[in-house]
């Protein structure tokens, strides 16, 4: 696997027609496996009223409906900007093997696309997050991660 130039352009593409057409944010998402495109996906967060409906989220949606599969080993995204939090953090759990990207986050922040607060915010203890957090009930809650460790019919991920 290896930077190829089509695909990058081919995610740029896509954001740049997603907002000519007026059907979402200037995002764009390409998956390759073995030199072929198997998925993209463009920014839908105002068209479906889903604040998860990055472009990344989008192509790894189909990637893995499209491979039957929750895993994307062996495959690389193509994004015309540099993952938020949210998209890496489902690219990890997709693990995809290498990410390209054309804009940085700071060219986002430019335009009113921060991911600085979600950055900072995950450091922080969650109690001290913009949105706190409280926990209850952990003993309980603890009942359901017993019984998948013990599962013998688990598939781990």
């Amino acid at each position: 696997m290896s930077y190829n130039e089509k695909f990058l352009r081919e995610a740029i593409n896509l954001s740049i027609e997603n907002v000519k057409n007026g059907t979402g944010g200037p995002f764009g998402a390409v998956i390759v496996k073995n030199g072929e495109i198997i998925s993209t996906g463009v920014n839908r967060v105002t068209t479906n009223n889903d604040p998860t409906a990055h472009a990344e989220i989008e192509a790894i949606r189909s990637a893995c409906s499209k491979l039957n599969n929750f895993l994307l080993k062996d495959c690389e995204i193509y994004s015309s900007c540099e993952p938020c939090p949210m998209c890496l953090s489902a690219i990890y759990w997709a693990h995809i093997d290498k990410i390209y990207y054309a804009n940085t986050r700071e060219d986002a922040e430019k335009i009113n696309f921060s991911d600085n607060l979600i950055y900072k915010e995950i450091n922080l203890p969650p109690p001290d997050r913009t949105i706190p957090a409280e926990q209850y009930l952990r003993n309980e809650g603890l009942k359901a991660f017993e019984l998948w460790e013990n599962s013998e019919n688990k598939i781990s991920y």
